[in-house]
């Protein structure tokens, strides 16, 4: 429900208590190169925390008359909600951690803007360059802490999943959080939350105080996948190759859940970096979870990632099946590891400098109908490359799923084309035909359309 014809004034509580008056203006602009489209739909999904939607469009035409306006007063910070949903709000009362992330929505999209893009000082179009950009937004956002040993454990996974794997991955959280290990999601629904809701009781039955729910996205993720309530440290990354970066180089190791095609993305990722030959000695721990009834999911991932990257490939797969404890606990001395690592090459614990990125891994990929049929989907090339490529496939299907440009591409062109070699293709068609029967592409499943068509 929405709260009609009124508006509603808040002020940021700590941090980000000014803005310029040219920063506000931009996030009150409607025009091209102003924010306030961006901040409009990324505040809408902020203020609908814990709706199970996965699509922003849905969003805007349940709540037509929200806007967001900011003004910069000589006392500070104003942000005006013109017909805010009313489930944000107790009493009257703003919920606390949503005032707190909408101010790190603003935080992010102004210094994303003016301090990265506009600024002159990154070139984003280097490797080094768009490293060097991803720890900036990093520190800005106060998540690069000094003084912690590695502890950091990022969890990946579907959106649209069931009742067992979420309760699943709840388990493997409260058994990370009584080992005193923090959480790092995408920060949606499914198994994004679980992890974090089973951190937050493992946390308090060791009385651990430095509790971290570290959510990282993007505007065109963020405005289709609410944050869920658990949240408590949210970054806005520009795009979703600066994301996934700050994945890697922010957390010590990588517990991946059941999913589809964007865990997928993400597991080719990690897959690229980790067989690229020159990160072949630094130790990143890395497992796939999730209860018993998962074993059709892994032996189909195992299946796609042999026939299309090989063997050596799915052998670096680390599958624990049906048991919570051993997959916390591997990544509990998995962390010792890690620490001596950084100890030796003088890394540091909080940013993972010395890992190497290919370019192709960091440059933003434009999911379109010629950039999806000009992938090289073929083996004629090292396998940590065909792993980027196959990357941008699954990202292009997600987009085509439930980001706003994807979608309106395809209503007016059609499903994107993938083509490659034969073999590749069909253990392509294969898994993600597999996820369709499993209901794993969307959250409304029944009506699922394919965003994609293989040749």
């Amino acid at each position: 429900m929405t709260v009609k014809n009124c508006e509603i004034t808040i002020r940021p509580n700590g941090a980000l208590q000014i803005l310029s008056k040219q920063e506000a203006n931009q996030l009150c602009d409607h025009s091209d190169k102003g924010l306030n489209d961006l901040l409009r739909r990324c505040a809408l999904a902020v203020l609908n925390t814990g709706n199970n939607l996965d699509s922003g469009e849905k969003l805007l035409e349940m709540h037509p008359e929200f806007d967001i306006k900011v003004q910069s007063r000589g006392r500070g910070i104003e942000l005006i909600l013109c017909n805010p949903p009313e489930t944000a709000f107790i009493d009257g009362e703003m919920i606390e951690g949503l005032r707190e992330h909408l101010f790190a929505v603003v935080r992010d999209l102004i210094y994303v803007r003016n301090s990265i893009i506009d600024s002159g000082l990154f070139d984003l179009t280097t490797s080094k360059g768009i490293t060097n950009a991803v720890f900036h937004i990093l520190r800005n956002a106060e998540v690069l802490r000094t003084n912690e040993e590695p502890n950091l454990v990022a969890c990946w996974g579907g959106h649209a999943v069931s009742r067992r794997e979420y309760e699943y991955s709840r388990h493997v959280g409260i058994s990370l959080g009584e080992r005193r290990l923090n959480i790092c999601t995408g920060c949606g629904p499914g198994v994004m939350k679980g992890p974090m809701r089973g951190a937050e009781a493992g946390h308090h039955n060791q009385r651990f105080n430095n509790r971290r729910y570290i959510g990282l996205s993007e505007p065109g993720i963020i405005a289709a996948e609410a944050p869920n309530t658990v949240v408590n440290e949210l970054v806005i990354l520009p795009d979703i190759e600066k994301r996934l970066e700050a994945f890697v180089r922010l957390a010590h190791g990588i517990v991946i859940f059941p999913g589809g095609p964007g865990t997928l993305e993400e597991l080719l990722y990690i897959l690229s970096i980790m067989l690229d030959p020159k990160n072949a000695n630094l130790p990143y721990p890395l497992v796939l979870t999730g209860d018993h009834g998962s074993h059709a999911y892994f032996d189909e991932v195992k299946h796609f990632i042999a026939a299309t990257l090989g063997e050596i490939a799915a052998e670096r797969l680390n599958i624990i099946l049906g048991d919570a404890t051993s997959v916390a606990s591997y990544m509990r001395q998995s962390m010792q590891l890690v620490k001596e690592d950084r100890k030796q090459t003088s890394d540091a614990y909080y940013f993972n400098w010395q890992l190497h990125i290919e370019p192709e891994l960091q440059m933003p990929f434009e999911p379109t109908h010629a950039s999806m049929r000009a992938l090289n989907l073929t083996k004629n090339q090292p396998a940590h490359q065909l792993a980027a490529q196959l990357r941008c496939a699954f990202s292009g299907i997600v987009a085509g799923n439930v980001k706003a440009e994807g979608l309106r591409a395809i209503a007016q062109h059609g499903p994107f084309e993938l083509k490659g070699d034969p073999q590749i293709m069909q253990a392509l068609g294969r898994l993600l035909d597999f996820m369709i029967q499993q209901k794993r592409m969307k959250i409304d499943a029944d009506n699922y359309i394919p965003s994609y068509r293989i040749i």
